[in-house]
């Protein structure tokens, strides 16, 4: 018959081994985590790199697009008359401005929705921790349970 000293030392050495196993995939997954983090700001970089990039090739191509319609007209000697110029141009003001206005509200809604994703991540964060906190209060609570009844038992 195994006594009771016994047992509480087998039990002990399987709670070791296991809080070592339990320790090492945390330890694990946080290194992980970590060497992901590492290439992150590299990531953004890059990604901010291509989209100036972007940019810069649009630019150069609408100037190349408008450049030669331009040229053409110049050397063909092509007018439009003065009314129709003022009213395209008046339009096309208009149109750029509604525009760029639409763009700054998208852009807005994009920061806004960013920053509330952000919270939303924060808060996660704590609830995270909150019922990380509670299932310790859980588990000690039972485990402080079932060391008493062990003792019981093994007064007994």
């Amino acid at each position: 018959m195994v006594d009771a000293k016994s047992r509480e030392e087998n039990i002990s050495k399987t709670t070791t081994s296991a809080n070592e196993a339990y320790d090492t995939v945390r330890e694990n997954v946080i290194k992980v985590i970590d060497e992901m983090a590492k290439v992150q700001p590299q990531y953004a970089q890059s990604i901010s790199n291509l989209q100036l990039d972007y940019i810069h090739t649009l630019k150069n191509t609408i100037q190349t697009v408008f450049s030669v319609p331009k040229q053409l007209a110049g050397n063909l000697n092509v007018s439009l008359p003065g009314p129709y110029v003022e009213q395209f141009a008046k339009q096309a003001n208009e149109f750029t401005g509604n525009l760029i206005r639409t763009i700054g509200t998208n852009n807005q809604l994009t920061i806004n929705a960013l920053d509330a994703a952000r919270e939303n991540v924060k808060i996660y964060s704590s609830t995270v921790d909150a019922i990380t906190e509670f299932n310790t209060n859980v588990v000690k609570a039972w485990t402080s349970l079932y060391t008493a009844q062990q003792q019981q038992f093994f007064k007994q």
